[in-house]
């Protein structure tokens, strides 16, 4: 049976080689999912502006147009940047997969994966973006947080952030100071459970603060801890 959650999700695959594409079509479609494909970056890109699938799963070796680029241009756009995006690669060096997390992918899967480890990680996904949260707004310094429309205010202005960003901000504000290391954070924010590659989080991190200006220490490293929110930070 196919899994409620799911039933009503589309998911975007961008992939070349056509083993690999209709491998994941079955998975995902057995999996419950409406699953559209396509073979190279340019027709991909296309498709993603013109169907605004709920998870993108974006291969970085691609014709036409690098999966790089492609999630360059879907991050930039007002119209795509909120579709979270799943790297599959075969890069497997750590500053190769920190890298693409620097574009704004939300996740990564290596070549050679498990159909079923990529299925869990679509569907962790989705569960991260929609995940309820306690009503009303919560205001510390500067910011203010709005649980029931999922935004971030900055001195009253709307941040434009992912729901990475979003998730790893709601975190540490609600923590009103205390200190959560990047272990319960890749567990709380990105639902691993057994966290292996903490910077993840410093990379997420490094992309929120590039969009507080001179209030980026708000959110402040806390040496051999983790991270915290800090009301009164500034820009070191």
């Amino acid at each position: 049976m196919k899994p409620e959650e799911a039933a009503s999700d589309t998911v975007l695959v961008i992939e070349d080689e056509a083993d690999v594409l209709e491998l994941l079509r079955y998975n995902l479609d057995r999996a419950g999912f409406r699953v559209l494909l396509a073979g190279d970056g340019r027709s991909g890109l296309d498709e993603a502006r013109a169907a605004r699938p709920d998870v993108i799963v974006l291969d970085l070796m691609l014709p036409e147009m690098r999966g790089e680029e492609v999630c360059r241009k879907l991050k930039s756009s007002g119209d795509t940047a909120s579709i979270p995006v799943i790297m599959l690669t075969a890069k497997a060096q750590v500053d190769e997969r920190v890298a693409g997390l620097e574009l704004g992918a939300d996740d990564y899967v290596a070549k050679p994966f498990s159909p079923r480890e990529l299925v869990l990680r679509v569907q962790a996904v989705l569960r991260r973006m929609r995940a309820p949260g306690p009503g009303g707004s919560l205001v510390l310094g500067p910011f203010e947080l709005d649980r029931g429309t999922f935004e971030v205010r900055l001195e009253g202005a709307k941040l434009d952030l992912t729901a990475i960003e979003f998730k790893l901000a709601a975190a540490l504000m609600e923590k009103r100071g205390a200190p959560i290391s990047r272990e319960t954070l890749l567990r709380d924010v990105w639902g691993y459970r057994n966290p292996i590659d903490s910077r993840t989080v410093d990379t997420h991190m490094r992309r929120l603060r590039a969009k507080l200006g001179p209030h980026a220490g708000c959110f402040a490293t806390v040496r051999g801890a983790g991270y915290r929110f800090d009301a009164g930070g500034t820009e070191d």
